[in-house]
This record gives C-alpha cells, sequence and structure tokens, in this order.
C-alpha cells in the first residue's frame, strides 16, 4: 500500500508541471503555494483572483481533503485544538486562482464573545464576498449535515454560488453502504434545500484510498475556469 501511494505521489509530482485538456492543468491544485492568512476583513487579499473556499467540521477530514488535492502531505494543517483557530489561510494555484481553507468549525473551545465575533466574519466572508466563486463542504460520511453543516449551508446558499459536498473518509464504512450513504444525503438535500437544487452536488470522496479526487477537481474547475477567462484579459501584456 505505501510503495504504491509512494511511486504514485512520485508520478503527480512529475506531471503536475505540465499542461492538459486545452491548456488547463492535469491536477489543478498540485503546486498550490502559501499566499496569505487574514483574521479581520482588511486582511482578505484585494479582489481580483477567484476564490474558492473549503469548510469542514472539525475533524471531519477537510485538511486531509486539501492535501489530498494539492497531492500534499502538509499544505493544510489539522489544529492542535478543534475550533480554536480563526483564521482563513490563502493559497495560489497555478492556474491564478485562489483556495481559501477556512478553519474546522467547532466552537466548543472558544469563549463566547471570540466565538460571535469569528462567525460574524465567516458569515460574512461566506455570503458577501465577491471573488469567492463556490464552496466546498468536507463532512464525515458517517456524521453528515451536522446542525453546524446546516448552519454553512444557510449562510452560503442564498449568495447564490455552487456548493459541493464531499462526504470524507468513505473508506471508513464498507463499500457496498457508500452508494446508499450517499443517496440518503441526497435525498436530504432535496428535500431540506430543494430551492437550491441547482447549486448544491454531493460526492463520495477518501484521501485515504484516492477516491473521488478527479470528480471534485472537475467540479472545483467548473467554477474557476470561467472566472480565471474573465480575469486574463486585464493582465495581458503586463
Amino acid at each position: 500500500m505505501h510503495s504504491t501511494e509512494n511511486k504514485r505521489g512520485g508520478a503527480d509530482r512529475g506531471r503536475a508541471s505540465g499542461n492538459a485538456n486545452g491548456g488547463g492543468y492535469a491536477y489543478p491544485f498540485a503546486g498550490a503555494l502559501f499566499l496569505t492568512t487574514a483574521a479581520a476583513w482588511d486582511q482578505l487579499p484585494s479582489e481580483g483572483a477567484p476564490e474558492v473556499a473549503f469548510a469542514g467540521r472539525s475533524n471531519a477530514g477537510k485538511s486531509s481533503a486539501i492535501n489530498a488535492l494539492a497531492r500534499r502531505t502538509r499544505l493544510a494543517y489539522v489544529s492542535k485544538t478543534p475550533g480554536r483557530t480563526q483564521h482563513i489561510n490563502f493559497f495560489r494555484l497555478r492556474s491564478g486562482g485562489l483556495l481559501a481553507d477556512l478553519p474546522g468549525y467547532g466552537y466548543a473551545a472558544v469563549a463566547g464573545t471570540t466565538r460571535r465575533r469569528w462567525q460574524e466574519f465567516l458569515a460574512r466572508y461566506l455570503s458577501t464576498r465577491i471573488p469567492l466563486v463556490g464552496l466546498v463542504l468536507v463532512m464525515d460520511i458517517r456524521h453528515p449535515l451536522t446542525t453546524l453543516d446546516r448552519q454553512m449551508l444557510d449562510w452560503f446558499l442564498p449568495s447564490g454560488r455552487p456548493m459541493r459536498l464531499l462526504l470524507a473518509k468513505a473508506d471508513k464504512i464498507a463499500a457496498g453502504e457508500r452508494a446508499s450513504a450517499l443517496a440518503r444525503v441526497r435525498e436530504r438535500l432535496s428535500l431540506d434545500y430543494a430551492m437550491y437544487g441547482n447549486q448544491l452536488s454531493a460526492q463520495l470522496f477518501s484521501a485515504t484510498r484516492q477516491l473521488g479526487i478527479a470528480e471534485a477537481e472537475a467540479a472545483i474547475m467548473t467554477w474557476l475556469d470561467p472566472a480565471l477567462d474573465k480575469e486574463r484579459p486585464r493582465h495581458q501584456g503586463e
């Protein structure tokens, strides 16, 4: 298992620098580099490059999902105290777009006033941030659609932008149960968020087994590519 993954990782790094179909990157998140971190609105990157944000409850597998997509092991870090980290980390993609890594939510260890301030900042970011073109919400497939997950849905969906749910840690349940788990989540979404049906999609994902990576990449790039095409003419000749 380890030798296969190591060989695969080497191949990924070797091919990541090349371009694929129509000039797009074969692995669009590979080669991501840290850009900046923000704990307040005035610390956010200047508007311009489109952003895709990743969110998820603490321990849902968000950091592992980002690392798997980036073909890295330590691009995104797991906080030692879930819910205490209160900043957004931004990474520059080779395409020019940005990846916004939102802190894992799980606010039990945070004082009430600090929690409210951070929730207000995050809610404002998700609902009004102009460069934000889509949100990836990572959930543990064994515990999907928690109260905090639904809060994220409620904050983001009214913005009209797309949202993709990654049912992470799919390797933790039997292969025969995965399709049923995905079907249950999709049914719940269709019932509880019917008016947002065109914005919502869900898929299976496992960073450990490399499950769903290509599917997630393809979905996310349908958000980024059109936005990047609009940006490129501004920078020609610079």
